[in-house]
C-alpha cells in the first residue's frame, strides 16, 4: 500500500467534478451524507458569491464503497455542477454551434496570463476553469473520506478564523468549535466576527475585497508520523505543501511560526515534563512547535495558520492588458467572492487531514481497518510506557 491518494477533474462550469481516491483499507464505514457535510461547510461563510445559492453539492459515491463500507479498492466520487446548465454553449465538450466569444482580458492575480502563455493559447477560459476555486469542492470531499479515516484513530481536525481585513481576534482561551461553526465567518471570537462582517460589508460597497488569517488545528495526532531522514517525508514539509496548494494562500506557518523570529532559544522550544500517563508518561510544557519536531509529530496537537489573500476578481477590475488586441484595458470580471477565509478553513481541514490519512498509512499499512488498527494499537502500547 503507498499511502492515500486522490486525484481531481473537472472545470468550475463544466458538467461536474471527479474525485479518484486510491489506498483506504477495506472496512472503513462511509456514506454520502457524511462527505455532504463537509461540502456544505465550504459553501458556507460569509461573503460568498451568488454561486453558493445556484450549487447544492454533494458527492455521489461511484466505486469503492459496498453496503456502506470501503471495500479495498479506489473510491470514485463525482459532484455534479447545476449552474453546468448556464454554461453549455462555452464549455460544451464537442465543437458549440454558436460562436462563443474568446476571454482576453487576464486578471491580475489569477493564472490567467502565466496560463495562456505557458499553454499557448489565445484564450483564457480554459486556464480560469480550472484554475477556479470550485476545484477544491473535490478536495473538500477527498478530504472528507480522509477525515473518517483519521477519526478511527481517535484524530480530531478543525479550524477557525483568526483575522479578516485586518480585524484579527483576541481570543486567548480554548476554542469553543460550537461557536465557530455558529459563527457566519467562523470566528470563536464574536466581537471579532462582527467585526470581520463589518469589514467584508466595507469592501463589498466599495466593489473591493478581503482576505485573511485561518488556523488548522489536528488534535490526537500519534506521536511518529513523519520522519526526519528525507527531505520529502518530513510531515511539516508535506503539510505546509498541501495547505499553501489552496487558491489564495500566500503563506504558511506552523506553530509559532514567523512568532519564534522575535523569541530566544530559551523562549522558543517545548520542554519536556513528567506527565501523568495521558496518553504518554511525558508531557510538553507549551506547543511552540506547532506538534511537529523535526519532521515528525510529536503527540501535541498540530497547529497550521495559513494567510489567504484578498480575493483577485474585482468589481473593480485593475488595470491589465488585452491579449488580442495589445492595447491597455481593464482586467476581466467574473463572478466572485467578497472573502473567502472561513471557506478556506474548511479546505484546509481537507488538506491537512489527507496529509495525516496518508502518514498515517504510512505508518501503520494494512489492507484492512482491522489490520491497521491493530498496528496503531500495537504501537501505541509499546510507546505509551
Amino acid at each position: 500500500m503507498t499511502g492515500f491518494r486522490f486525484l481531481t477533474a473537472g472545470e468550475s462550469h463544466g458538467k461536474g467534478l471527479t474525485v479518484i481516491i486510491e489506498g483506504l483499507p477495506a472496512g472503513m464505514s462511509l456514506s454520502e451524507d457524511y462527505i455532504a457535510r463537509d461540502l456544505k461547510r465550504r459553501q458556507g461563510g460569509y461573503g460568498r458569491s451568488q454561486r453558493m445559492k445556484i450549487e447544492q453539492d454533494r458527492a455521489e459515491i461511484l466505486s469503492g464503497v459496498r453496503h456502506g463500507r470501503t471495500i479495498g479498492s479506489p473510491i470514485a466520487l463525482l459532484i455534479w455542477n447545476r449552474d453546468w446548465e448556464n454554461w453549455q454553449q462555452v464549455m460544451s465538450v464537442s465543437p458549440p454551434d454558436q460562436k462563443v466569444d474568446l476571454l482576453t482580458r487576464p486578471r491580475p492575480g489569477h493564472a490567467d496570463l502565466a496560463g495562456v502563455i505557458k499553454y499557448g493559447l489565445d484564450d483564457i477560459r480554459p486556464i480560469l476553469e480550472r484554475s477556479s476555486a470550485r476545484e477544491t469542492a473535490a478536495r473538500v470531499a477527498a478530504g472528507a473520506v480522509a477525515r473518517r479515516f483519521t477519526e478511527e484513530f481517535g484524530i480530531e481536525v478543525h479550524s477557525h478564523t483568526v483575522a479578516i481585513g485586518g480585524r484579527w481576534s483576541n481570543l486567548q482561551e480554548a476554542i469553543d468549535w460550537g461557536v465557530v461553526e455558529n459563527s457566519p465567518v467562523r470566528c470563536a471570537d464574536v466581537e471579532a466576527g462582527m467585526a470581520m462582517t463589518a469589514a467584508i460589508d466595507e469592501a463589498a460597497s466599495n466593489g473591493d475585497t478581503v482576505g485573511g488569517v485561518l488556523e488548522i488545528v489536528a488534535a490526537g495526532v500519534p506521536v511518529g508520523l513523519g520522519s526526519h531522514v528525507h527531505w520529502d517525508r518530513r510531515l511539516d514539509g508535506r503539510i505546509a505543501q498541501a495547505v499553501m496548494s489552496i487558491n489564495s494562500v500566500r503563506a504558511v506557518e506552523i506553530g509559532a511560526g514567523f512568532r519564534m523570529a522575535d523569541l530566544k532559544g530559551s523562549q522558543a522550544h517545548d520542554a519536556v515534563e513528567i506527565g501523568d500517563g495521558s496518553p504518554y508518561w511525558w508531557q510538553r510544557a507549551s506547543n511552540y512547535a506547532g506538534g511537529i519536531e523535526g519532521g515528525i509529530s510529536n503527540g501535541e496537537p498540530i497547529v497550521v495558520r495559513a494567510t489567504a489573500k484578498p480575493v483577485p476578481t474585482l468589481r473593480k477590475p485593475l488595470p491589465s492588458v488585452d491579449l488580442s488586441t495589445r492595447q491597455a484595458t481593464e482586467a476581466h470580471f467574473e463572478r466572485s467572492d467578497i472573502c473567502i477565509v472561513p471557506a478556506a478553513g474548511v479546505i484546509g481541514e481537507a488538506m491537512l487531514a489527507i496529509v495525516l490519512a496518508d502518514a498515517l498509512l504510512e505508518k501503520f499499512g494494512g489492507d484492512n481497518l482491522g489490520e491497521t488498527r491493530r498496528n496503531y494499537h500495537s504501537y501505541m502500547e509499546s510507546i505509551r510506557g
